[in-house]
């Protein structure tokens, strides 16, 4: 995949993170939306419970008890799923769902419960259809469409009657409201965008701490880890196998003929071996072994949990994979491996890989392109 490619992958996985973020903020601040809507419409029929018809007032409380019922059901179900499971794909539909038909039942109930020759009452009955709208915002910031469509079905029935009564006032209100209603619009949609940016930003951040964090670890070359990473988790690794009594092996390779290969072949065939010895060296070995380049030709691993039998065999089984190498120019590749072993008591990592050093010396010394094991450490 080339360099666009790559680039459009992550800037899809950021795009669904940030829906990921937006889905979970929604849920939170959702919470207090899901008795405050009901609790609105108690205080309101309080009010005004002398100048509303008690029928309509009881049909609209319990439609709206069972909506309060349904979401909050399926916020029960949400915080309960496991987090990989929070995804927008599955919850965004069930949201605006129950989004929509609460909002529905609280902007056609107040329309049933005002009362047609009662000014003082529209004007209450407004009031809180208000109130309601505003508190979409605080809850739905981070899904402008929830916010302006909740807004939308909440005001919009009183709004419509009103507009269409006799009275200047009244249509005052109505006319009003809808000012109101699209200032709150266009402040959502700007405190949505920033919201967005804001998450955007956050995982592009994260992205870029993640991206420098693995090219200040790892050798450009070879892709394994660079001296100074491999140290570092050498050393972390090797800590535990000695608080927890464990065998560890150390083990030093190093290319046979390397400035030959550099001298007859250029740089960038000895570039090109580096690169596939790398490879190999991360294929070829396990997923707890700590491995790494410590410069030029040389590469050492850790090997921990480990005997010294197993040990032995996990090398020649990576000079073997070496050997079958075929890289042209060159005819053949072989390396050389010096192996450590130690039971960590009182041990040190830096003394054990000296003495896997120096029995690669020895193995080179005895003619390459095979294993020598130093003395117990």
């Amino acid at each position: 995949m080339d360099h666009q490619g790559r680039q459009h992958q992550q800037d899809l996985h950021i795009a669904e993170q940030v829906r990921t973020d937006q889905l979970q903020q929604l849920f939170r601040q959702s919470m207090s939306a899901l008795f405050g809507s009901y609790l609105a419409a108690v205080m309101l029929v309080w009010l005004g419970w002398e100048r509303f018809d008690h029928n309509v007032v009881a049909c609209w409380l319990a439609l709206l008890a069972v909506s309060m019922l349904v979401r909050g059901s399926v916020f029960l179900r949400y915080f309960r799923s496991p987090l990989a499971e929070r995804t927008p794909a599955r919850w965004e539909r069930p949201y605006w769902l129950t989004l929509v038909s609460s909002a529905t039942i609280w902007g056609v109930g107040a329309l049933a419960v005002i009362p047609a020759n009662d000014l003082l009452a529209q004007a209450l009955v407004m009031l809180f259809a208000v109130g309601m709208s505003v508190s979409a915002v605080s809850c739905y910031s981070a899904y402008r469409h929830m916010t302006v469509v909740s807004i939308i079905l909440v005001l919009a029935p009183c709004t419509v009657w009103l507009l269409f009564q006799p009275s200047t006032l009244q249509v005052g209100i109505a006319l009003a409201v809808m000012v109101f209603a699209s200032f709150v619009c266009q402040a959502t949609h700007t405190l949505s965008n920033a919201l967005e940016k804001a998450y955007r930003l956050t995982h592009e951040i994260e992205r870029a701490h993640t991206l420098s964090t693995y090219a200040a670890q790892t050798d450009e070359l070879t892709g394994l880890k660079n001296r100074r990473a491999f140290f570092e988790h050498a050393q972390q690794t090797f800590k535990y196998c000695e608080r927890n009594q464990m065998p560890v092996c150390a083990l030093m390779l190093d290319m046979d003929h390397f400035k030959f290969i550099n001298d007859t072949f250029g740089h960038p065939v000895g570039d090109e071996v580096l690169r596939q010895i790398g490879r190999v060296i991360s294929t070829s070995l396990r997923a707890a072994d700590i491995h790494g380049r410590l410069g030029g030709e040389e590469f050492a691993v850790l090997l921990p949990n480990t005997s010294l039998e197993v040990a032995e065999t996990l090398a020649a089984q990576l000079l073997r994979a070496i050997a079958r190498l075929e890289l042209e120019p060159v005819r053949q590749v072989t390396a050389s491996v010096g192996l450590a072993h130690a039971d960590t008591d009182g041990q040190d990592l830096h003394k054990l890989i000296n003495h896997a050093d120096q029995a690669l010396y020895r193995a080179k010394a005895q003619g390459r392109n095979q294993v020598v094991v130093a003395e117990a450490v």
